[in-house]
């Protein structure tokens, strides 16, 4: 009889823990699909999202790299589950040729504050080089002359990414063509051209973003101006906010966020409470960008970078996880 107790009592204590425990990974037989981009810079917060679902019991499948627009496709065909890098503005019109919210939502706001815009070395910008609209002043454009044909070089954006459709929009529209030339390509090729010409004492004209690394090499307000734009003019007569800081950068003021095919997040409510609430500062993935510039760029120090990041947010990281477990609960 005792033995029998014992026995009913080591039963019920299993069957009272066990719902307990499952409760910590309700993730836990699920396989996340992971859409992310090739640039090795965005990976940080990615695997940021990648340590909290492992944490809620999520397995991760290898992620697909492609370019932003593919990405938005691949979500919308059901080919992946969820990304990290859907720029609110910028990307719209690649979530709607995509499918739009018939198959995916934007999540929460993982990364507030995202800029884009065109800058200047500060000694042009301090002579009076101010405004991109200044560059139809062939005078003007050819001191950003660095291939003798009389027109400004502007590093400009890779092709088929968002920033390309406004550039070549505003070239148009602010009446740019006959003095400007839009340098495409390998981004990181392209600044680093750049970079290397500030640092010769050159005059420079680029298009960058934040968060990333090259505001870490060419500081605004030390090295480098932010150009206002003449007026807002965005592809397709979009409207967005598009001043920063009192100056119209002539992209909108945007924000990062997580989009995830409807499917998954119905079927896995842990996981769309974390991507509601996970958030970042910019200012800690630009700081992580300068590292990987800097030379950290193995897999190996991303991940150390995550840890670093998780360690030195450790009750917000688990304020995350409390609220994705309640949501499954």
């Amino acid at each position: 009889m005792k033995q029998f107790h014992k026995l009913s009592f080591a039963l019920l204590l299993s069957v009272a823990a066990g719902p307990l425990l499952a409760s910590e990974t309700p993730g836990e037989g699920v396989t996340v699909r992971p859409v992310v981009t090739t640039q090795i810079e965005e990976f940080f917060q990615h695997r940021i999202l990648f340590r909290a679902l492992e944490d809620l019991g999520y397995t991760i499948a290898e992620p697909q790299e492609v370019e932003y627009q593919t990405l938005h496709m691949a979500l919308g065909a059901g080919d992946g589950d969820f990304s990290a890098v859907h720029w609110n503005t910028l990307h719209h019109a690649f979530f709607e040729e995509a499918g739009g919210e018939a198959v995916m939502t934007k999540v929460g706001t993982l990364v507030e504050g995202a800029l884009q815009g065109y800058l200047v070395d500060k000694a042009t910008y301090d002579a009076g080089v101010q405004s991109l609209g200044d560059l139809k002043d062939p005078a003007v454009a050819a001191k950003f002359d660095g291939d003798g044909d009389g027109k400004a070089d502007l590093a400009g954006c890779v092709p088929g990414w968002g920033c390309e459709a406004v550039i070549e929009h505003q070239l148009t529209e602010f009446g740019l063509r006959d003095t400007v030339t839009h340098n495409q390509g390998s981004y990181n090729a392209i600044i680093a051209d750049t970079i290397a010409r500030q640092q010769n004492g050159e005059p420079i004209l680029y298009y960058t973003w934040t968060p990333y690394w090259v505001s870490g090499a060419l500081v605004p307000g030390k090295d480098v101006e932010w150009l206002s734009v003449p007026y807002t003019s965005l592809p397709g007569g979009a409207e967005a906010n598009t001043t920063f800081d009192g100056k119209n950068l002539g992209f909108a003021v945007d924000s990062i966020r997580v989009l995830a095919r409807n499917d998954f997040l119905e079927a896995n409510p842990a996981a769309a409470k974390l991507f509601e609430i996970a958030s970042i500062d910019i200012n800690d993935i630009s700081a992580e960008n300068k590292l990987i510039a800097d030379g950290e760029d193995s897999s190996d120090d991303i991940d150390k970078h995550v840890s670093d990041w998780i360690a030195a947010h450790q009750a917000e990281y688990d304020g995350w996880l409390a609220e994705a477990r309640k949501a499954a609960e």
